[in-house]
């Protein structure tokens, strides 16, 4: 990785990139806090990141109820896990992740146990296994990636992108964060006449997504006001906004998308770590599990997924954050990545299904969080929430939601740094742009992105300018998306 110039008495990561690619003046810590994270380093403050790891809490906090709803939903030999130790497994997991992502890595990034791991690991590896096998297949994938960060593979790959498919990176998780957003609201919907649609039946329907809608609107309002915390006030004012129209209305439950902004009994509850270290680490290769070219797939596919969904938000939201130089590297990249291998590996070892970098980081980004120090008050509450998990479900999905859509909406301003009048590279960066929220995968929007433009490149004559490393990614990428066809030839169901 290319080093950034620094100043004389300062380290690579004490400077703040610019897309100059030149370093500015670095403001003198005010304690030993500050020196640590490089809060004033980066242009920040204790007040914004503070606020930047509230937001991000806030915009995630459904998958303290999302992850237990996934996998214990999934049905091995009649055994579904417990709720309560899923609830357990998944703030405790996110809390370390995170924690660790903050204080060791020192980037605004919150983990925790990802939804498309998860979904893959119950709809495909938990009818042909036990959980215990399961959540070993979660440690080897984890411990795999790992394996590419210590090699320097991984970092080697980020910085080999080229540098307008990362801006089409940034932009395009933006546009999938939006649709996340809108999609949980029930401001978008899909399964009508039409593929999406306007709510439920072409039209808005209910008191939660007037919630989405009022929150959004007082976000952005506070945006263009210029209010600090703009993002973290508007969803707890769209909270209180809710729990008030809950009470008055009386809508049913069914109505919110995960529960209705209500406590119920008492705020505190006790941990259970039943799950925990219930792993079966080869099982699954053997014949009481899936066997080894299943299990062999099933991991595959489970790197895939980790590897690139981590690495697209790392590069979206370094970029947003200002944390990236004029060729779209991170200063201290390799930490973070090694944190974010780490992840798969804890999740699995606490129950929880694989730890993977999250998309909402973004939103403590929009609300000024530039340090690790974002990312250990993100932990910290995840932490607290282990004797407090029912707290977590007050904010209604509704709320969070609006928040996402906002950060996507930022996430556009990537879109001046592309050059659409080259179509080497507006090609590429459409593909990448578009086919992340029209697939729902992170992974198919960078996948069409780099075959696009290694394959452009060579039927200009160019096929030497892309690199060895985007040959590499091109030849996975198409086995990726060949998988079923491949799973077929070689017999695996």
């Amino acid at each position: 990785m290319t080093r950034i110039p620094t100043e004389p008495g300062t380290t690579e990561e004490e400077q703040i990139p610019h897309q100059s690619g030149g370093p500015s003046p670095v403001p003198a810590p005010k304690n030993a806090l500050d020196a640590y994270f490089k809060i004033s380093a980066r242009g920040s403050t204790f007040g914004s990141e503070i606020r930047g790891g509230l937001t991000t809490f806030m915009a995630m906090a459904y998958i303290i109820l999302l992850n237990p709803l996934i996998l214990s939903g999934a049905d091995v030999t009649g055994h579904h896990l417990n709720h309560a130790q899923l609830t357990t497994a998944t703030a405790l997991a996110a809390a370390v992740t995170t924690l660790l992502m903050g204080i060791v890595g020192n980037v605004p990034l919150a983990v925790a146990a990802g939804l498309s791991v998860s979904g893959a690991v119950s709809a495909l590896v938990v009818p042909h296994t036990t959980w215990p096998q399961a959540f070993g297949l979660c440690v080897i994938y984890g411990l795999l990636i790992v394996l590419l960060v210590v090699s320097g593979l991984r970092e080697k790959i980020m910085n080999g992108i080229p540098l307008p498919l990362k801006h089409a990176i940034t932009i395009g998780i933006g546009l999938f964060v939006a649709l996340i957003g809108l999609h949980k609201a029930g401001f978008v919907m899909s399964g009508g006449p039409t593929l999406v649609s306007l709510g439920p039946e072409g039209e808005l329907t209910g008191w939660p997504v007037v919630c989405f809608a009022v929150t959004l609107l007082a976000i952005f309002v506070l945006l263009a006001r210029n209010v600090r915390g703009a993002i973290l006030i508007g969803i707890a004012s769209g909270t209180v906004f809710a729990v008030i129209v809950n009470a008055i209305a009386k809508i049913p439950g069914k109505d919110w998308g995960s529960s209705a902004p209500t406590l119920h009994g008492s705020p505190v509850a006790a941990p259970d770590f039943g799950l925990f270290g219930h792993v079966d680490l080869f099982g699954a290769f053997s014949g009481k599990g899936m066997g080894a070219i299943s299990a062999s797939v099933a991991v595959f596919t489970l790197v895939l997924a980790g590897f690139f969904d981590a690495m697209a938000t790392i590069i979206g939201v370094g970029t947003e954050a200002g944390l990236a130089d004029s060729q779209g590297r991170m200063p201290g990249l390799s930490k973070a990545l090694f944190i974010d291998g780490s992840g798969g590996a804890i999740g699995g070892l606490v129950g929880a299904s694989g730890q993977t970098v999250f998309v909402e980081s973004a939103t403590g980004v929009g609300d000024g969080a530039r340090t690790g120090f974002a990312s250990a008050i993100t932990g910290g509450m995840f932490a607290l929430m282990l004797f407090f998990s029912p707290l977590a479900a007050i904010v209604p999905v509704e709320v969070a939601s609006a928040a996402l859509v906002v950060i996507g909406s930022m996430m556009m301003s990537q879109a001046r740094h592309i050059d659409w009048g080259d179509r080497e590279v507006a090609i590429p960066a459409f593909l990448t742009c578009t086919l992340m929220p029209f697939t729902y995968s992170i992974t198919a929007g960078v996948a069409a992105g780099v075959i696009s433009y290694t394959v452009i490149k060579a039927g200009k004559g160019k096929w030497r300018e892309p690199g060895p490393l985007m040959w590499i990614l091109t030849a996975v990428f198409v086995v990726y998306f060949a998988l079923t066809p491949i799973k077929e030839w070689l017999g695996v169901h």
